[in-house]
């Protein structure tokens, strides 16, 4: 199963991961105790209802270490199983597959947390028409993944980074002097998304009249950011973000906005419970 992102260098990845674990001195203990030529069968699966990310990712650490490992993959990512669910068969030399199986699982027990994390969100919210989305609340150096993880659950994802579209917030307009400068400023920087955050309905119309693109309602109860949508009249998409809740998303989104961030389906996500059990052949 071939597995790429753009942006993400898979192979590099597994390296560092790896190398991260091996330090200088390599699987002491594999090494000492498991017979070289020793070999394992071995099932990957979960002990949760889980959404599923992560396999491919899993499956490239035992081919790093065993090229002639073979693989059968039970399930896809973004598929929603039960407990107690097979989702990865493996063979291969044992040495190899216990030196990957920490790696492998850590990347596919955190990718599947987030995923199953972001499909409860996502359901949530099911028939309101608004659209949930991620946020840039993620661990360093692990964006790319932890974003293909919402999209597994069901998420759009929103900014990948400073690069893609402006964002205005509190700390930019208080610089600037005022909402419509701040956005006056990027529309002639030649920035052609501008989202404006805006905290009070009153900053809705100098957000608008100096050329914002997407008004992101920032902590506004659903009342008013009811009334926030009906003023905007549908002129640009609206968010609503801040503070949002599993048990809060429903009522916002049946506000009438187009989209919803979450950035707890990243930060809040518990790792799903996953395990792999091996036996000798």
């Amino acid at each position: 199963m071939s597995f790429s992102l753009p942006g993400f260098d898979l192979d590099a990845f597994v390296r560092a991961t790896l190398a991260e674990d091996l330090g200088d001195g390599g699987d002491i203990t594999s090494g000492s105790v498991i017979p070289a030529d020793a070999r394992f069968d071995g099932v990957m699966d979960s002990r949760d209802a889980i959404t599923v990310a992560g396999l491919p990712i899993a499956a490239a650490f035992f081919r790093a270490l065993d090229p002639d490992v073979e693989i059968e993959m039970l399930v896809e990512d973004g598929q929603q199983v039960r407990a107690g669910t097979d989702l990865m068969r493996l063979r291969g030399k044992a040495r190899a597959m216990l030196t990957a199986e920490r790696s492998a699982l850590n990347t596919v027990q955190h990718l599947s947390g987030i995923a199953t994390l972001t499909r409860r969100y996502v359901d949530a919210i099911a028939g309101t028409g608004a659209t949930l989305l991620d946020t840039r609340k993620t661990i360093p150096g692990l964006r790319l993944l932890e974003k293909y993880a919402t999209r597994m659950g069901g998420a759009t994802n929103h900014r990948m980074g400073l690069w893609d579209a402006a964002m205005i917030k509190d700390n930019h307009v208080a610089v600037a002097g005022g909402v419509g400068e701040a956005v006056r400023r990027a529309k002639a920087a030649g920035i052609a998304e501008i989202i404006v955050e805006v905290d009070r309905v009153d900053q809705i119309e100098p957000a608008l009249a100096a050329g914002a693109t997407w008004l992101l309602l920032d902590n506004m109860d659903p009342p008013i950011l009811r009334g926030a949508v009906t003023l905007v009249g549908g002129r640009v998409p609206t968010e609503a973000s801040g503070g949002v809740r599993l048990e809060t998303i429903r009522a916002i989104a049946e506000t009438g906005v187009d989209y919803v961030s979450v950035g707890r389906i990243t930060q809040s996500a518990a790792a799903a419970d996953i395990g792999l059990d091996f036996q000798s052949l």
